[in-house]
């Protein structure tokens, strides 16, 4: 008997659920932020608040864009707003840890599956998007990425992961003005990019490269209302 012939065949005796979790990122013009939902407790058993991404299980006859859409519309009421996949996360034992479980229990019927999660990334602006909690999400709110609290699952390392995409894609495909108004100065826009990126841009190098890649286009228009000299107003574009 050959050798191929002779191994045996993997089993997957517990099966696998496939999950959507969602990084949802805001800019307020100081802060880069990531929406976060506190889990909502049962009502007949006392559980140690937690907070997580919005995220939940994929439906049988949905794709996996589809899925991140409905996740983030049922758990925040956000729609219509920039997605984009970025990473797979598949720990065996991510969703297995003792206070991940305590909660699973109340909500799946099968809290004991292996979970494999697709990571997506969003990128909004605040003053566009009122996020509002609902289903088992007990409400939602804004942090500081730089400042998160322990999450629930492996939510930090997902957060983590989103955050080394979007430094990426911010320099590859200048995607940082899905985070800005529609109107905004050069110095918002390097403001921007510093808090994302962590770490502090010279000036005139950056307006200069900027206007090289030519992804902006100069309004004849200033700013308004400011106690400084008006600076020129941009757009994407």
């Amino acid at each position: 008997m050959s050798k191929k012939n002779s191994e045996p065949t993997p089993k997957n005796t517990l099966g696998m659920d496939v999950s959507v979790d969602c990084v949802v990122f805001g800019f307020d013009n100081d802060t880069l932020k990531v929406l976060l939902i506190e889990q909502k407790q049962p009502d007949t058993v006392h559980l140690k608040t937690q907070n997580a991404v919005p995220g939940d299980l994929v439906l049988d006859n949905e794709s996996l864009d589809e899925a991140a859409k409905r996740i983030l519309q049922e758990l925040t009421s956000l729609k219509g707003i920039y997605l984009k996949q970025f990473h797979a996360f598949g720990d065996p034992n991510r969703v297995r840890g003792l206070k991940d479980q305590q909660w699973l229990r109340t909500f799946r019927v099968n809290p004991e599956r292996r979970v494999l999660t697709i990571g997506y990334y969003s990128l909004v602006k605040l003053s566009e998007f009122k996020p509002k909690a609902a289903s088992f999400a007990g409400k939602t709110y804004w942090v500081d990425v730089y400042n998160i609290p322990s999450l629930a699952f492996d939510h930090n390392e997902i957060v983590h992961k989103a955050l080394l995409m979007l430094r990426h894609e911010l320099m590859a495909d200048h995607i940082g003005f899905e985070l800005l108004p529609e109107k905004f100065t050069l110095s918002q826009l390097q403001k921007l990019y510093e808090i994302i990126l962590d770490k502090k841009l010279d000036k005139r190098n950056f307006r200069k490269n900027i206007l090289r890649t030519e992804t902006v286009t100069a309004l004849e228009e200033k700013q308004q209302g400011v106690l400084h000299k008006p600076a020129q107003l941009f757009s994407k574009k």
